[in-house]
């Protein structure tokens, strides 16, 4: 959402026939909410004396989600630019074969790009899930659900974005930088399910 879209025009958005926003700007606001849902917990528990002990460690974690929310906030247009940059870029004449060799380039950047872009929305959501697991554990015990929804947000997010790296990085013809992108997406990925359930089992243990 850039500037003062509201959600009901996002979702309007991407409900439309228009293909942006898409499902890369949905990845991103789904790390953003998780991030913003572990603001909320940190500013929820910072200032409570039950909690001085864990206070100087949350506001730590608050600035850090602050800053991973809005890093999120934007790549929802970092999405938007990308997909309009390949489509751009398909749309080139092909009459010759310089007009085609030129085409084919800047396909190839374009793809580049966009396969860059998500890879970066997984990267914060990966950083959004160890957040939660400090907040899971050492948050206010009255907001501790939403730590739960923050980890199953970013996590949402983490495993959307992956997608758009893999549908992008298949149309590459340089392989080097596909399989160099796919490789740090796997790491990435790695143990973020396992993480997932065990967050949300701290957080289920303590709400029952």
């Amino acid at each position: 959402m850039a500037g003062n879209e509201t959600i009901q025009g996002f979702l309007d958005g991407l409900a439309s026939s228009a293909p942006t926003p898409g499902g890369g700007g949905a990845a991103a606001i789904h790390g953003a909410m998780g991030a913003a849902l572990l603001s909320m917990v940190c500013n929820l528990t910072i200032g409570k004396k039950k909690y001085v002990e864990v206070e100087a460690e949350l506001r730590e974690v608050l600035a850090k989600s602050e800053a991973l929310r809005a890093e999120l906030t934007g790549m929802i247009a970092d999405d938007v630019e990308a997909f309009d940059a390949v489509m751009a870029a398909y749309g080139l004449p092909k009459g010759t074969d310089d007009e085609k060799a030129a085409r084919a380039e800047k396909i190839q950047e374009a793809l580049k790009v966009a396969t860059d872009v998500p890879l970066a929305c997984c990267r914060v959501c990966r950083q959004v899930i160890d957040l939660a697991q400090v907040v899971a554990e050492k948050g206010n015990l009255n907001v501790i659900s939403d730590a739960g929804v923050a980890v199953l947000s970013a996590h949402a997010g983490l495993r959307s974005a992956a997608l758009n790296v893999y549908v992008n990085a298949k149309g590459l013809d340089d392989r080097a930088f596909a399989e160099a992108r796919l490789s740090e997406l796997e790491g990435l990925l790695g143990d973020a399910g396992p993480l997932n359930e065990r967050i949300y089992e701290i957080v289920k243990t303590k709400v029952n």
